[in-house]
């Protein structure tokens, strides 16, 4: 990787991207979101102010402690106020406290934002700029400066918004980043902006690029601004933040390394791109897009039988990389489009002998058809699909049995947390079992009921959980007689998997469901355990 051009990455997940809505961090939240980072190998991680509140305060204190292999912790500050000197700045000495190498500092460069939002004159701006950075690099920083507003100080007034990096150049910044805070300029002017900035000052500095999403241009323009002479991106890895979010990372990362030949992160590191993704989504609570290119975990889903055949015979006819450098996987969506070779392929699981033409696969496929006729849609289902091709080839034994189950709710609730209960009657073993449950609705209670008569007999069932739970109706003609569609995803701490029940009633679809998730599990544990013992 020597041979190609480094591009330093700054990942802003904890300052920029902290400010998307419904987003909030703990302290360990953020050292943990470090060490992930680290791991995946970013240049630097900008991760807070000091000055703006006592959580900031409190992860730099921490951080200090972090032995990190390949990132560097930046502080995060503006320049002075312009009635004060960088001494007497509150926020500065705030930002000298945090102790990082590395500084970013952001400053006007729009000549309205200096005199319609901060109120000053353009000269006192400049100054400002030239006297924060001069006064950090006098304090042994390296600075970042953040030209806010850049690209539409840039086409309203260019020589103001050069002047204003022209100062931080002078005080001694190391790194000029470009931000387009507004999200709203298109590619040609941004391509153009770099290379002008480039031009100028790239012989002195590192020139950097920072875009938003507002347009949907985010990726592209961070893209734009390295071939016209960027070295320096910055974005939130997921990509979210305020308004519309920020640069993704994980693409531009997976682009400029994959794709341009640039080295971004350790080349051997680019197998835990998505691993990453997955966990910092995790911390975030947040679910990870599934049409996120590279790390989404329909990056490299294939559905349409005619795909699916290609992909099976050379996956290079529809894959423009093999999903394992970035650290994701193939994934076969079950469906009536699939076609045989989709069968073919999930079924070869538990024999491989089987063809397109085995008779099982024709039925296989033919009930498949008919269940998603019926509202099924094994896609987002794979462990109810594989129960039903254990069933329909005969490679099935239920670990229980149904008598009944009866529910009911209360209006209003009989405690916070309680409004239904619900009773279940099974065979297990050929043993009668009758138990009960509370909880918050009636699918929480029986579900509560299951777990209770369940795991007298199965413990494991101890460690399901729900993670998430979907209805969807399928047909509003029918209005509250409609059928419905219920998605339960489920987790034992270290697996996950997804099941589904479709039924007139969202009880006995959830119930289905159910079933079929508790199932899942202990026919998963029971091969396994198998698989040891020979």
């Amino acid at each position: 990787m020597t041979d190609k051009k480094k591009i330093s990455i700054l990942d802003s997940t904890l300052r920029d991207g902290s400010q998307g809505e419904g987003i909030s961090y703990s302290v360990q939240d953020k050292i943990n979101i470090v060490l992930a980072l680290d791991e995946l190998g970013v240049t630097f991680i900008e991760a807070g102010n000091p000055g703006s509140n006592p959580k900031d305060m409190e992860f730099f204190i921490e951080a200090k402690k972090l032995q990190l292999k390949n990132s560097k912790i930046v502080a995060f500050g503006s320049t002075r106020r312009r009635d004060l000197s960088c001494a007497e700045d509150v926020n500065l000495q705030s930002l000298l406290s945090a102790d990082t190498e590395y500084v970013c500092i952001f400053g006007k460069t729009w000549d309205f934002q200096v005199t319609d939002i901060l109120h000053a004159t353009l000269d006192e701006n400049i100054e400002m700029i030239r006297d924060t950075v001069a006064y950090l690099k006098s304090k042994d920083k390296k600075v970042i400066f953040d030209a806010e507003h850049f690209f539409t100080g840039y086409k309203v007034n260019p020589e103001y918004a050069l002047k204003s990096l022209e100062a931080a150049v002078e005080g001694g910044a190391v790194c000029l980043s470009l931000c387009e805070t507004k999200g709203g300029a298109m590619p040609s002017e941004c391509k153009n902006a770099v290379e002008a900035v480039a031009s100028r000052f790239g012989s002195k500095v590192e020139v950097g690029i920072h875009t938003h999403n507002d347009c949907g241009l985010a990726v592209a323009n961070s893209l734009i601004a390295v071939e016209a002479g960027a070295s320096h991106v910055q974005g939130v890895l997921l990509g979210f933040g305020e308004r519309t979010g920020n640069a993704n990372l994980s693409t531009i990362i997976a682009d400029l390394q994959l794709k341009l030949g640039f080295e971004c992160v350790p080349q051997e590191n680019m197998k835990l791109l998505t691993p990453i993704c997955k966990r910092i989504a995790e911390i975030t609570n947040i679910a990870l897009e599934p049409g996120m290119p590279f790390v989404g975990s329909s990056a490299f889903a294939h559905k349409a039988g005619m795909h699916i055949d290609a992909v099976i015979k050379n996956p290079f006819a529809y894959e423009h990389i093999e999903p394992e450098t970035v650290g994701n996987e193939r994934v076969f969506l079950m469906s009536e489009v699939a076609g045989k070779s989709m069968i073919v392929e999930k079924v070869q699981k538990f024999d491989k002998s089987l063809t397109k033409n085995s008779p099982v696969v024709a039925e296989i496929v033919k009930r498949v058809k008919d269940l998603e006729h019926e509202g099924y849609q094994f896609e987002g289902a794979d462990a109810s699909f594989e129960i039903l091709v254990r069933k329909t080839m005969g490679k099935y034994q239920p670990f229980f049995n149904l008598h009944y189950y009866k529910t009911s709710g209360e209006f209003p609730r009989f405690s916070d947390d309680q409004s239904a209960f619900a009773q279940v009657k099974l065979d297990v073993e050929g043993t009668s079992v009758i138990t009960a449950g509370e909880g918050d609705g009636p699918v929480n209670a029986m579900d509560t009921a299951l777990r209770k008569a369940l795991v007298q007999f199965y413990p494991a069932v101890a460690k399901i959980h729900l993670t998430d739970y979907k209805v969807r109706v399928l047909d509003g003609k029918e209005a509250t007689a409609s059928a419905v569609r219920v998605l339960i995803e489920s987790s034992d701490g270290e697996n996950s998997w997804s099941t589904m029940g479709v039924a007139s009633d969202v009880i006995e679809a959830s119930y289905i469901a159910l079933v079929d998730s508790f199932e899942y599990k202990l026919i998963k544990d029971l091969e396994r355990k198998y698989s040891r013992i020979i």
